[in-house]
C-alpha cells in the first residue's frame, strides 16, 4: 500500500513542477507562493475539528516542531520556485533528486534506518546519474543559455531543506506521537499560509488578488498539492524513508516529457538517459 501511495506522490510531484513553471509565467513568484499556499489551506479546512483535538489530546507541544518545518518548506518553496522560473523544467527535476542522497543520509543519522547493500547501490546509482546532470550544466534546456550556477545552487538548497521535511514527516507520523495526517496537514499549511503573509508584510509588496481566479493553475496546483501529501503521510505511517524517496523519484519522467511537450526543452535524450540511470538505482534500492 505505501509503495502505491509513494507512487502516486511521485507522479503527483512531476505534475506538480510542470504546473508551477506554467503559472509563475503568469503570475509573480510571491503571488504563486502565497496564493498557492493559501489555497492549499483553504483545501484541509474540512480537517479543522480533527486538528484543534491536537490541543485536547496532549499533543499540542508538537505544534512548535510542526511550526519549524511549516519554517523549512518556508525556505524551501522560496527556493525552488525561484530555480523553476529560471530553469529548464527537465533539468530541474534531475537536480531535484539530490533529495535522495540527502534524505537518505538524515534518515540513517536521525531515524536510524538501516542501509542494505541494495540501498547503497540504489543510491550510487543516483547519485552518478545526478553527477552526469551536474557536469553537464551546459546542455541547454531550449533557449540556447547556459545554465546558470546560482540556480543549481537553489536547487540544492531547496533540496536539503525538502530533506529536513521528509524526516520531519516520518517522525511525526511514527505510532507513537499520536499524530494523524488530518492535524499535520492543518497546522502545517497554517503556519505556512501565516509565513508567507508576513513575508509579504515585511516586504510591503503588493498582490494582484486577481490571480486567484486568472490564474487558474494556481488553485489546480493548490488541490494536487493537498491529495499528493496525504498520499505521502500515509505510506510514512508505515514505510521506511529512503525506500519511499527513492520511489518519489519516478516524477523525474513527468518532468523531463512535460518540458518536452509543454515548454518544447531540447535535448530529451540526454535526460532521459541521466533519468535511466536514476530509476535504476531506485528500482535497485527499493527491492
Amino acid at each position: 500500500m505505501w509503495i502505491a501511495l509513494a507512487g502516486a506522490y511521485g507522479v503527483i510531484k512531476g505534475v506538480r513542477d510542470v504546473i508551477k513553471k506554467v503559472a509563475l509565467k503568469k503570475s509573480s513568484t510571491i503571488e504563486v507562493l502565497f496564493f498557492y499556499t493559501l489555497l492549499s489551506f483553504v483545501f484541509v479546512l474540512p480537517w479543522t475539528g480533527e486538528a484543534v483535538s491536537i490541543f485536547g489530546n496532549g499533543n499540542a507541544g508538537y505544534l512548535f516542531l510542526i511550526a519549524v518545518k511549516s519554517f523549512v518548506i518556508y525556505i524551501a518553496w522560496i527556493c525552488s520556485f525561484n530555480a523553476i522560473e529560471h530553469l529548464p523544467i527537465g533539468f530541474y527535476g534531475l537536480m531535484d533528486m539530490s533529495r535522495v542522497v540527502i534524505t537518505s543520509v538524515l534518515s540513517l543519522i536521525i531515524l536510524g534506518e538501516t542501509m542494505t547493500f541494495d540501498k547503497a547501490i540504489g543510491m550510487v546509482l543516483v547519485l552518478n546519474g545526478l553527477l552526469l546532470v551536474n557536469m553537464s550544466r551546459t546542455v541547454q534546456g531550449g533557449g540556447g543559455e547556459g545554465i546558470p550556477l546560482r540556480y543549481v545552487l537553489l536547487v540544492f538548497v531547496s533540496c536539503f531543506m525538502n530533506s529536513c521535511s521528509e524526516i520531519f514527516d516520518k517522525w511525526f507520523m511514527r505510532p507513537e506521537t499520536g499524530i494523524t495526517t488530518g492535524q499535520l496537514q492543518f497546522w502545517y499549511m497554517f503556519f505556512l499560509t501565516g509565513m508567507y503573509f508576513i513575508h509579504i508584510l515585511i516586504k510591503r509588496i503588493k498582490l494582484d488578488w486577481t490571480m486567484l481566479w486568472k490564474n487558474y493553475w494556481i488553485p489546480i496546483l493548490a488541490l494536487i498539492f493537498v491529495i499528493g501529501d496525504k498520499c505521502l503521510f500515509i505510506a510514512n505511517q508505515t514505510g521506511d524513508v529512503i525506500p519511499i524517496t527513492l520511489i518519489k523519484q519516478c516524477s523525474v519522467l513527468i518532468t523531463i516529457l512535460g518540458g518536452k511537450i509543454v515548454f518544447k526543452e531540447k535535448h530529451i535524450l540526454f535526460k532521459l538517459l541521466c533519468a535511466v540511470v536514476i530509476i535504476c538505482g531506485i528500482m535497485i534500492g527499493v527491492k
